[in-house]
């Protein structure tokens, strides 16, 4: 039998031992038994006949005896984790926690976030644009010289630069191909922003742009030049001025002829099919939270790549997203497609904050204004001019909308004037617009209306019925899938946008203490009419909001300053710069 022996003369039998471990009593604060272990020149316990010894006393054990006593007196024990004691183990039997807990009101919260985050214009999007995919496409993108380009004929000029097409010397440049080059003196910077937020967002939607820089050694002063791969000269303005239309572009994007007579069925499927691209082009740009504000067929190109019409010309562009190229009180547009409110969104909307915060506030602010119903109006003039051959000249176009104002722009009451003693250009067009039992004349109506929130949106148009009978097989299979995807989910949000927009902010209704802009409009024609009597109370409540307004407008005025130069800071940095 074993003995522990301690200096040689008093010892323990292991049996001995084993009694008194099992005669300890036991308790929840005394966890792993000791081990007792060799330590090779210090206290230690040997076993004989095995070779190894130690020196030990007696009072080994004791120490023992008494370190327990010492934790179950204080109750002071190591840890479960450590100690195999039976609360581990018991612990161990219970069921495992998933370690996320769902429940209903933490679902809806999680959605509405969601919800939020991926809005129109997108500030999840917005954030992984800005500082994700910009940086890495700048770090790929083809780089250009003012020695690498080689101008050729001026395509067009205008108030804000010109345009040419040219050309590379760069060894890659058949690649490249054809090139389209424009000089901008003014908005050049915006329309580089632009152009390459279209071009990671909905390059579909927009010319397709290369490169832009600053060139700052010509004595004209600073230019910008812009680069667009060739993509063909046609506008739709261009096509529209042929005799021919609409059947000069119906092989040019449905590519074959159809097998139709001429007449006004064949007519309604070529304009269907040119409506459906403008609307797919303009629904890419909206869901990126840009407004063009110049949209006319003057800037609609013809590619001949993607037998498509695209967009061009975003220097009057405005990116709501951050805030770029907007000022409430400024507005850049072509009267004779422009909406009758003029502005985007209301002039008492204050400047946009730096970018990350009007990137986090921009679905509120979207949905506010509904600023994309200001293209639509001018998409709607378009349908219009492609309808009425008479309304495709600037005199007839502005006669029109004269014509319409005095309508208070009231489609229905504006053909029921003209239709009686109307042409045969006019008559024709009514027809056009009436077949299928007049859902384009009702698509129309919809797009061409006063107050933009009774507008349809792009991708609301997009799923009129309209287009049922022109088809989706043009789409791609994510486009299809989208749209049929809106048509099966569509629903009048207006009420619910109503009561978001009090709950969160001023809707801009007298009623809330704001005016929209048509309001404000309203309150400027009463200011013409004749005065009524004024009392002294009516006076001074007058003159204290005239002062009042004054203030406002100084604090207001101050702080648009101080946003666009900070604005004009970050945004223009990281274009780059030719000396």
């Amino acid at each position: 039998m074993a003995t522990i022996q301690a200096g040689g003369g008093v010892g323990l039998t292991r049996s001995k031992l084993q009694n008194f471990r099992s005669k300890a009593p036991a308790t929840p604060f005394l966890g792993r038994k000791l081990k007792l272990r060799d330590a090779r020149g210090g206290l230690g316990f040997s076993i004989p006949g095995t070779g190894s010894s130690c020196a030990v006393c007696a009072m080994g054990v004791e120490l023992v005896d008494a370190a327990r006593d010492l934790f179950v007196g204080v109750g002071v024990g190591l840890p479960c984790t450590v100690m195999e004691c039976g609360d581990i183990i018991y612990r161990s039997t219970l069921p495992r926690s998933s370690g996320i807990t769902l429940t209903a009101p933490g679902v809806v919260l999680a959605m509405g976030a969601l919800s939020y985050l991926w809005a129109t214009p997108g500030v999840a999007p917005g954030f992984f644009d800005m500082f994700v995919l910009a940086f890495v496409e700048r770090l790929f993108r083809p780089t250009y010289k003012k020695d690498d380009i080689v101008l050729g004929k001026k395509l067009g000029e205008g108030a804000f630069g010109s345009v040419y097409r040219a050309s590379s010397v760069k060894p890659n440049s058949k690649k490249d191909g054809d090139l389209v080059l424009k000089k901008a003196s003014e908005f050049g910077a915006v329309e580089i922003w632009m152009n390459e937020r279209v071009r990671r967002a909905c390059g579909n939607s927009c010319a397709d742009f290369l490169y832009g820089f600053l060139e700052t050694s010509s004595k004209k002063g600073p230019e910008y030049w812009l680069l667009w791969r060739f993509e063909g000269e046609d506008t739709l303005a261009d096509l529209m001025q042929s005799k021919d239309f609409p059947y000069n572009v119906e092989t040019m994007i449905l590519g074959e002829v159809q097998d139709l007579p001429k007449g006004l069925e064949r007519e309604n499927k070529i304009i269907q099919t040119i409506m459906r691209q403008l609307l797919f082009a303009l629904d890419g740009l909206h869901s990126t939270g840009i407004v063009h504000r110049d949209i006319k067929p003057q800037n609609i190109i013809y590619s001949e790549g993607t037998r498509t019409f695209k967009i061009i010309d975003l220097g009057a562009a405005t990116d709501l997203r951050v805030g770029i190229n907007y000022i409430p009180k400024e507005f850049l547009l072509d009267p004779r497609y422009s909406a009758p409110e003029q502005y985007i969104m209301s002039t008492q909307t204050p400047s946009a904050p730096s970018a990350p915060v009007a990137t986090a506030l921009s679905p509120v602010l979207w949905q506010m204004n509904l600023p994309d119903r200001f293209d639509i109006y001018s998409v709607g003039l378009i349908f219009l001019q492609m309808a009425f051959p008479s309304l495709r000249s600037d005199s007839n176009l502005i006669q029109f909308n004269r014509q319409l104002k005095k309508c208070n722009y009231d489609l229905v009451a504006w053909r029921q004037g003209v239709e009686p003693r109307a042409g045969s250009d006019l008559r024709k067009g009514f027809e056009l617009l009436d077949l299928d039992n007049g859902i384009g004349w009702e698509l129309l109506t919809s797009m061409i209306r006063y107050k933009a929130r009774q507008r349809t949106s792009a991708k609301a148009a997009l799923a009129h019925p309209y287009f049922d009978k022109e088809g989706l097989l043009a789409l791609s299979s994510m486009q299809n899938l989208r749209l049929q995807l809106f048509r099966a989910t569509q629903q009048d949000y207006g009420e619910a946008a109503k009561w978001i927009m009090r709950l969160m902010a001023k809707s801009g209704t007298e009623q809330d203490g704001g005016f929209t802009e048509l309001q404000l409009q309203e309150l400027k024609e009463k200011e013409r009419r004749p005065a009524k009597r004024a009392n002294p109370q009516r006076n001074a409540l007058a003159s204290v909001l005239k002062i009042q307004r004054k203030i406002v407008k100084s604090v207001n005025e101050t702080i648009d300053e101080l946003a666009r130069t900070q604005k004009s800071l970050w945004w223009k940095r990281w274009i780059p710069r030719q000396e």
